[in-house]
Protein backbone atom coordinates (compact mmCIF):
# COMPACT_ATOMS: atom_id res chain seq x y z
CA UNK A 1 0.00 0.00 0.00
CA UNK A 2 1.11 3.66 -0.54
CA UNK A 3 3.83 2.44 -3.42
CA UNK A 4 3.25 5.53 -6.06
CA UNK A 5 6.54 7.09 -3.90
CA UNK A 6 8.65 7.61 -1.04
CA UNK A 7 9.50 4.68 0.71
CA UNK A 8 7.05 1.96 -0.26
CA UNK A 9 8.27 2.38 -4.06
CA UNK A 10 11.49 1.84 -3.66
CA UNK A 11 10.42 -1.36 -1.86
CA UNK A 12 8.61 -1.89 -4.74
CA UNK A 13 12.01 -1.15 -6.47
CA UNK A 14 14.29 -3.09 -4.51
CA UNK A 15 11.51 -6.28 -5.26
CA UNK A 16 11.56 -5.28 -8.99
CA UNK A 17 14.72 -5.97 -9.49
CA UNK A 18 14.62 -9.78 -8.78
CA UNK A 19 11.23 -9.54 -11.17
CA UNK A 20 8.77 -9.73 -8.58
CA UNK A 21 5.07 -9.24 -9.48
CA UNK A 22 4.23 -5.95 -7.39
CA UNK A 23 0.38 -4.34 -6.74
CA UNK A 24 0.77 -0.63 -6.66
CA UNK A 25 -2.02 -0.39 -4.21
CA UNK A 26 -2.45 3.99 -3.36
CA UNK A 27 -4.85 6.42 -4.03
CA UNK A 28 -3.26 8.73 -6.26
CA UNK A 29 -4.07 7.93 -10.12
CA UNK A 30 -3.40 11.72 -10.96
CA UNK A 31 -0.71 13.74 -10.82
CA UNK A 32 -0.50 15.95 -7.41
CA UNK A 33 1.39 18.94 -7.30
CA UNK A 34 2.74 18.15 -4.30
CA UNK A 35 3.41 15.12 -4.37
CA UNK A 36 4.81 13.71 -7.49
CA UNK A 37 4.00 10.14 -8.48
CA UNK A 38 1.18 8.10 -9.25
CA UNK A 39 0.66 4.49 -9.23
CA UNK A 40 1.21 4.51 -13.22
CA UNK A 41 4.34 6.24 -13.13
CA UNK A 42 5.51 4.25 -10.09
CA UNK A 43 3.99 0.88 -12.01
CA UNK A 44 6.19 2.17 -14.94
CA UNK A 45 9.67 2.17 -13.08
CA UNK A 46 9.15 -1.14 -11.53
CA UNK A 47 8.04 -2.55 -14.96
CA UNK A 48 11.65 -0.78 -16.05
CA UNK A 49 13.76 -2.13 -13.17
CA UNK A 50 12.61 -5.90 -14.28
CA UNK A 51 9.31 -6.10 -12.49
CA UNK A 52 5.42 -6.81 -13.57
CA UNK A 53 3.25 -4.42 -12.13
CA UNK A 54 -0.65 -4.24 -11.39
CA UNK A 55 -1.74 -0.29 -10.25
CA UNK A 56 -5.18 -0.32 -8.72
CA UNK A 57 -6.22 2.93 -7.23
CA UNK A 58 -6.81 1.60 -3.25
CA UNK A 59 -8.29 3.42 -0.21
CA UNK A 60 -7.22 1.66 2.68
CA UNK A 61 -10.25 3.05 4.21
CA UNK A 62 -12.74 1.62 2.55
CA UNK A 63 -13.67 -1.81 3.27
CA UNK A 64 -15.32 -3.36 -0.13
CA UNK A 65 -11.98 -1.25 -2.35
CA UNK A 66 -9.48 -3.06 -0.81
CA UNK A 67 -11.59 -6.41 -0.91
CA UNK A 68 -11.70 -5.77 -4.28
CA UNK A 69 -8.18 -4.88 -4.99
CA UNK A 70 -6.88 -7.92 -3.27
CA UNK A 71 -9.07 -10.23 -5.05
CA UNK A 72 -7.94 -8.30 -8.21
CA UNK A 73 -4.22 -8.76 -7.34
CA UNK A 74 -4.70 -12.69 -6.50
CA UNK A 75 -6.49 -13.42 -9.20
CA UNK A 76 -3.85 -11.36 -11.58
CA UNK A 77 -0.76 -12.81 -10.34
CA UNK A 78 -2.02 -16.16 -9.04
CA UNK A 79 -1.64 -15.47 -5.50
CA UNK A 80 -0.04 -13.26 -2.61
CA UNK A 81 2.87 -13.81 -0.86
CA UNK A 82 3.67 -10.06 0.60
CA UNK A 83 1.34 -7.32 2.26
CA UNK A 84 3.74 -4.35 2.66
CA UNK A 85 1.48 -2.06 4.71
CA UNK A 86 3.39 1.31 3.94
CA UNK A 87 0.08 3.76 3.66
CA UNK A 88 0.02 6.87 6.24
CA UNK A 89 -1.25 9.99 6.92
CA UNK A 90 1.26 12.14 9.10
CA UNK A 91 0.49 14.89 11.15
CA UNK A 92 2.82 16.51 13.52
CA UNK A 93 1.12 18.82 15.45
CA UNK A 94 0.57 19.07 19.14
CA UNK A 95 -2.72 18.55 20.47
CA UNK A 96 -4.65 21.63 20.01
CA UNK A 97 -3.51 21.92 16.27
CA UNK A 98 -5.39 18.85 15.08
CA UNK A 99 -8.18 18.91 13.66
CA UNK A 100 -10.96 16.36 14.25
CA UNK A 101 -10.46 14.61 10.31
CA UNK A 102 -7.01 14.69 10.50
CA UNK A 103 -7.16 12.42 13.27
CA UNK A 104 -9.47 10.92 12.14
CA UNK A 105 -7.46 10.20 8.71
CA UNK A 106 -4.32 8.70 10.96
CA UNK A 107 -6.20 6.16 12.42
CA UNK A 108 -8.27 5.27 9.42
CA UNK A 109 -5.45 5.07 7.74
CA UNK A 110 -2.62 3.62 9.89
CA UNK A 111 -4.40 1.91 12.18
CA UNK A 112 -8.14 0.40 10.00
CA UNK A 113 -6.19 -0.10 6.91
CA UNK A 114 -3.01 -1.94 8.27
CA UNK A 115 -5.84 -3.87 10.00
CA UNK A 116 -8.25 -4.80 6.95
CA UNK A 117 -5.50 -4.82 4.42
CA UNK A 118 -3.64 -7.42 6.19
CA UNK A 119 -7.03 -9.56 7.20
CA UNK A 120 -7.97 -9.32 3.42
CA UNK A 121 -4.85 -10.64 2.46
CA UNK A 122 -4.97 -13.95 5.11
CA UNK A 123 -6.85 -16.30 2.92
CA UNK A 124 -3.99 -16.30 0.10
CA UNK A 125 -1.05 -15.31 2.22
CA UNK A 126 -2.13 -18.85 3.92
CA UNK A 127 -1.40 -20.62 0.56
CA UNK A 128 1.63 -18.80 0.10
CA UNK A 129 4.96 -20.89 0.39
CA UNK A 130 7.32 -18.51 2.24
CA UNK A 131 4.35 -15.61 3.83
CA UNK A 132 5.20 -12.33 4.91
CA UNK A 133 3.21 -8.90 6.44
CA UNK A 134 5.58 -5.90 6.97
CA UNK A 135 4.17 -2.81 8.78
CA UNK A 136 5.75 0.45 7.91
CA UNK A 137 5.62 1.30 11.93
CA UNK A 138 7.40 1.76 15.31
CA UNK A 139 8.86 -0.06 18.04
CA UNK A 140 7.12 0.96 20.69
CA UNK A 141 8.65 2.95 23.23
CA UNK A 142 6.78 4.66 26.02
CA UNK A 143 9.43 7.69 26.44
CA UNK A 144 7.53 11.07 26.71
CA UNK A 145 9.66 12.40 24.10
CA UNK A 146 7.98 10.55 21.66
CA UNK A 147 4.70 11.88 22.68
CA UNK A 148 4.94 15.48 23.69
CA UNK A 149 5.22 17.38 20.21
CA UNK A 150 2.56 14.93 18.04
CA UNK A 151 0.93 12.60 20.71
CA UNK A 152 -1.86 11.81 18.12
CA UNK A 153 0.30 10.67 15.40
CA UNK A 154 2.81 8.23 17.64
CA UNK A 155 -0.83 7.05 19.20
CA UNK A 156 -1.60 5.92 15.43
CA UNK A 157 2.11 4.56 14.89
CA UNK A 158 2.16 3.03 17.76
CA UNK A 159 -1.33 1.22 17.26
CA UNK A 160 -0.20 0.04 13.96
CA UNK A 161 2.57 -1.75 15.66
CA UNK A 162 0.21 -3.26 18.67
CA UNK A 163 -1.64 -4.51 14.98
CA UNK A 164 1.72 -6.13 14.10
CA UNK A 165 2.49 -7.80 17.01
CA UNK A 166 -0.84 -9.34 17.88
CA UNK A 167 -1.03 -10.94 14.02
CA UNK A 168 2.27 -12.09 14.30
CA UNK A 169 1.03 -14.19 17.42
CA UNK A 170 -2.32 -15.27 16.24
CA UNK A 171 -0.71 -16.37 12.62
CA UNK A 172 2.68 -17.76 13.34
CA UNK A 173 0.80 -21.05 14.15
CA UNK A 174 0.17 -21.25 9.81
CA UNK A 175 3.48 -19.76 9.35
CA UNK A 176 2.39 -15.98 8.48
CA UNK A 177 5.48 -13.97 9.58
CA UNK A 178 4.64 -10.72 10.53
CA UNK A 179 7.16 -8.05 11.54
CA UNK A 180 7.53 -3.99 11.72
CA UNK A 181 9.81 -1.74 10.38
CA UNK A 182 11.46 1.59 11.03
CA UNK A 183 14.05 4.15 10.01
CA UNK A 184 16.84 4.93 12.65
CA UNK A 185 16.55 8.36 11.21
CA UNK A 186 14.71 10.55 9.11
CA UNK A 187 14.02 9.31 5.55
CA UNK A 188 14.19 12.36 2.91
CA UNK A 189 10.51 11.85 1.39
CA UNK A 190 8.06 14.51 0.21
CA UNK A 191 5.14 13.78 2.44
CA UNK A 192 7.94 15.13 5.11
CA UNK A 193 7.72 18.46 3.45
CA UNK A 194 4.22 18.54 3.47
CA UNK A 195 3.89 17.78 7.42
CA UNK A 196 7.11 19.87 8.50
CA UNK A 197 8.50 22.78 6.64
CA UNK A 198 11.68 20.88 4.31
CA UNK A 199 11.74 17.82 6.70
CA UNK A 200 12.28 15.66 3.92
CA UNK A 201 15.51 17.19 2.72
CA UNK A 202 17.09 16.18 6.05
CA UNK A 203 16.79 12.65 5.96
CA UNK A 204 18.49 9.28 4.18
CA UNK A 205 17.52 7.95 0.91
CA UNK A 206 14.50 5.93 1.19
CA UNK A 207 16.63 2.90 -0.53
CA UNK A 208 17.84 2.28 2.86
CA UNK A 209 14.47 1.26 4.41
CA UNK A 210 14.15 -1.09 0.64
CA UNK A 211 16.82 -2.67 1.52
CA UNK A 212 16.46 -3.53 5.29
CA UNK A 213 12.83 -4.71 3.73
CA UNK A 214 13.96 -6.96 1.39
CA UNK A 215 16.38 -7.94 4.08
CA UNK A 216 13.33 -9.24 6.39
CA UNK A 217 10.88 -10.17 3.78
CA UNK A 218 13.78 -12.48 1.75
CA UNK A 219 13.93 -14.74 5.38
CA UNK A 220 11.84 -17.95 5.93
CA UNK A 221 8.37 -16.91 7.58
CA UNK A 222 8.81 -19.50 10.17
CA UNK A 223 11.92 -18.02 11.22
CA UNK A 224 11.45 -14.30 11.94
CA UNK A 225 8.02 -13.09 13.08
CA UNK A 226 6.91 -10.85 15.89
CA UNK A 227 10.05 -8.73 15.80
CA UNK A 228 10.50 -4.89 15.19
CA UNK A 229 13.23 -3.98 13.10
CA UNK A 230 15.49 -0.96 12.76
CA UNK A 231 16.19 -0.09 8.96
CA UNK A 232 20.32 0.28 10.13
CA UNK A 233 20.70 -2.22 12.61
CA UNK A 234 19.09 -5.02 9.77
CA UNK A 235 21.72 -3.93 7.72
CA UNK A 236 24.71 -4.16 10.40
CA UNK A 237 23.21 -6.99 10.87
CA UNK A 238 23.62 -8.47 7.16
CA UNK A 239 27.00 -6.92 7.06
CA UNK A 240 26.40 -3.65 5.74
CA UNK A 241 28.95 -0.91 7.11
CA UNK A 242 28.92 2.28 4.37
CA UNK A 243 26.10 4.04 5.05
CA UNK A 244 26.79 7.04 3.20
Amino acid sequence: TGASRGIGKAIALKAARDGANIVVAAKTSEPDPRLPGTIHTAAAEIEAAGGKALPLVVDVRDEDNVREAVAKAAAHFGGIDILVNNASAINLTKTPEVAAKRYDLMMDINVRGTFMCSQACLPFLEKAANPHILVLSPPINLQAKWFESHAAYTVSKYSMSMVAFGLAAELRSKGIAVNALWPRTLIATSALNIAGSALGTLGRTPDIMADAAYEVLTRNSRDVSGQFFVDEQVLRDAGVSDFS
